[in-house]
């Protein structure tokens, strides 16, 4: 069987390409985006990558394009698309448009996916594009980006000589502005400290640190997670309510932890087989998105504003900053918080904690702080007062 040369097969691919339009390849794209997390619509999928594969340079700014509300697996698709007609391109000796790959890392309202792959394609035909581009994204909204600038900051503070600590502090204190990776953070936070100055990570990172709390109520056999206690009902911050051991009251907890760790345990009971329910409010500047971000090796539900958002009805599973994510809608002015926190009745060592770390933030992970907060993002108690507020136990609009 005769073999084929390498730049005969290239050239062979390109003339395939030659007769693709990029009108022709909204149906590929199409189909791509359509495939399921299920596997339905994979052989679909797959031969519209093949041909996407055959696309010429000029319409990878097309399938970058396609990236904008791909699902994970769709996505993975189309970067093999895009992968093989650039390593086609490179091994033809064939240019890429990077000019127009350049601009489409730059436009911030892209698929920050389809950015990051569109760099690392315009890396390998620019050595300048890294040293160009990176120092620009410290506040970018792709946390990939914004995590390269902040090393970049980073390692030119640990290259100044002691001389230089008022510039290196400086350079942190800029890299912080964009870092919100906790590994990051905490080196940025313990470089700045060796330097003389503290930095306020409660702040940094929007916890909210002050909180209304009540319970135990019963989750002896794992039963509390579904029923509504009084406070999924309506909060009342003056009642007295009926609970597992008996009549109980709304109390006050909060924590002095740098990385805003509320700790049930230690500041109020060990309770087993126990929910609690801890209630705080935010005041927003304005009408906006957010994520509330949290970590907790507990089971729990939260509601804003009444609203059920999201639940896992888990224990044990270790816990870190970030853990969960749950967007959220926040109106203009007092927006209250409820949290419903399950321990079960392990006795393991292993199994005794009771936490939650929870902040807000914007969906690039940067701090949402609420109006007139302080040097800490505490929330404060005094617009929960003595008022009630009905809740809903809907599941409607759940995400995570």
């Amino acid at each position: 069987m005769p073999r084929f040369s390498c730049s005969l097969a290239a050239a062979i691919l390109f003339s395939i390409a030659a007769n693709f339009s990029a009108a022709e390849l909204s149906p590929q794209l199409k189909a791509v985006r359509s495939v399921s997390r299920e596997g339905q619509g994979n052989e679909a999928a797959a031969a519209a990558v093949r041909t996407l594969s055959a696309a010429s340079a000029s319409d990878l700014l097309q399938i970058l394009i396609g990236f904008e509300g791909a699902s994970p697996l769709a996505a993975n698709y189309l970067r093999n698309a895009v992968e093989s007609v650039v390593d086609r391109h490179l091994a033809a000796n064939k240019p890429l448009p990077a000019k127009q790959l350049e601009a489409f890392v730059l436009k911030r309202s892209n698929d920050p996916r389809a950015r990051r792959l569109a760099f690392e394609v315009l890396a390998k035909v620019d050595l300048t594009a890294s040293d160009r581009l990176i120092p620009k994204m410290l506040l970018d909204p792709s946390p990939e980006f914004r995590r390269d600038a902040v090393q970049r900051l980073v390692g030119e503070a640990e290259g100044l000589g002691k001389d230089s600590a008022d510039k290196a502090k400086q350079v942190y204190r800029k890299a912080l502005s964009g870092a919100t990776d906790s590994d990051l953070v905490k080196k940025i936070s313990k470089s700045l400290k060796d330097l003389g100055d503290e930095v306020d990570l409660v702040t940094h990172f929007g916890f909210l640190t002050d909180w209304r709390i009540v319970g135990p109520f019963d989750n002896r056999g794992f039963i509390g997670f579904d029923i509504a206690y009084a406070p999924e009902k309506e909060l009342d911050f003056v009642a007295k309510l009926q609970a597992k051991d008996g009549e109980v009251a709304w109390g006050v907890i909060t924590t002095s932890d740098e990385f805003g760790i509320v700790d049930i345990a230690k500041s109020v009971a060990p309770h087993k087989g126990a929910v609690m329910y801890l209630a705080t409010s935010y005041e927003a500047a304005a009408n906006r998105n957010v994520e509330f971000r949290f970590g907790t090796p507990n089971a729990w539900k939260l509601w804003v504003n009444g609203k059920f958002l999201f639940g896992r009805d888990e224990y044990h599973r270790g816990m870190a900053i970030d853990q969960y994510r749950v967007p959220a809608n926040l109106k203009a002015g007092k927006n209250v918080i409820l949290l419903k926190l399950c321990q079960n009745e392990q006795d393991d060592d292993w199994a005794q904690r009771y936490q939650i770390q929870i902040r807000v933030c914007d969906p690039s992970g940067v701090a949402v702080l609420p109006v007139k907060s302080g040097s800490r993002s505490t929330t404060g108690m005094s617009p929960l007062k003595r008022q009630s507020k009905r809740l809903t136990a809907s599941a409607e609009g759940a995400s995570q």
